[in-house]
């Protein structure tokens, strides 16, 4: 084992300070990016419902004619 006890182990041969601050980073930085793709991907779900019901009541208020009913 690279350590002889476990408060050697966070310690880090007195790099602590550093190694825990990066690994803190990088978490908060991907759990950043989840909470990010997840807001983006409702914002496009909703966009997209948005968009669906536009063009449905377009279509609705078209008038018809003969030849749609071929």
């Amino acid at each position: 084992m690279a350590f002889e006890s476990l408060q050697q182990f966070f310690e880090m041969g007195g790099h602590a300070r550093f190694v825990w601050s990066a690994w803190g980073m990088t978490a908060v930085l991907l759990v950043a990016c989840v909470v990010h793709a997840r807001h983006e991907r409702r914002r496009l779900l909703r966009d997209l419902r948005r968009l669906a019901r536009r063009e449905r009541r377009v279509e609705s208020d078209m008038p018809r004619t003969d030849s749609d009913d071929a």
